[in-house]
């Protein structure tokens, strides 16, 4: 069964490795100790973008370093940027502080990512580039095109979810034949090399 996996690269980050000591993450032998052995994972396509230094300066190379792994460590990656933007907004402070007020936080959000992985999951199953479609997130807003994927183009549809022992969302279940959860055993066991052979990329001494 010919298997393209999307990565919600955002999403899995804050779900389940931002700090933990699992962020070296090969995505491919992931996917394969929670896949069943039919299925050929013929591309990985990642949807990141690349972070602010405004809080951590180092926060930026030790993801590109990251990406960089993936790269050429695993054949079958694809990564696909949106944006990362950050601004000062005035907020309200929680009500149980007193006296009400409010007071300037920068907030910083990523765009576009959930979108491009939309499309890609709905053209390439237009193109007839896969047979089944594997989902890596818990974002209830890609619901719609697993329906459309699955309705319309008869696509088998996966979950590997991001959710160790929370709520799983139901728009995404919904949709999909199987889900299961990416716990810290499979986690533990899906690293890339320290250094990735062929190249002087190695993981960063933090992570």
């Amino acid at each position: 069964m010919r298997t393209s996996i999307y990565v919600d690269g955002f999403n899995l980050y804050h779900r389940v490795l931002k700090n933990t000591p699992y962020r070296w993450l090969d995505l491919k032998l992931l996917s394969q100790h929670l896949l069943q052995p039919h299925h050929q994972i013929v591309r990985i396509k990642y949807f990141t973008a690349v972070v602010s230094g405004a809080f951590d300066p180092n926060q930026p190379n030790r993801q590109k370093t990251y990406i960089r792994a993936l790269q050429k460590y695993i054949p079958e990656i694809e990564v696909y940027y949106g944006r990362f933007q950050g601004h000062d907004v005035k907020m309200p402070r929680s009500p149980l502080v007193k006296p009400f007020t409010y007071v300037s936080v920068h907030k910083t959000e990523e765009k576009g990512s959930d979108v491009n992985l939309a499309v890609h999951l709905l053209n390439d199953a237009w193109r007839d580039k896969y047979d089944c479609a594997i989902l890596i997130s818990n974002d209830s807003d890609l619901a719609e095109p697993l329906r459309l994927v699955r309705e319309q183009n008869n696509k088998h549809i996966g979950i590997l979810s991001p959710i160790q022992n929370g709520h799983i969302a139901q728009d995404l279940q919904r949709h999909a034949h199987f889900v299961k959860r990416i716990r810290n055993g499979a986690l533990s066991a899906s690293q890339l090399p320290l250094s990735i052979p062929g190249s002087t990329i190695t993981k960063p001494p933090t992570w």
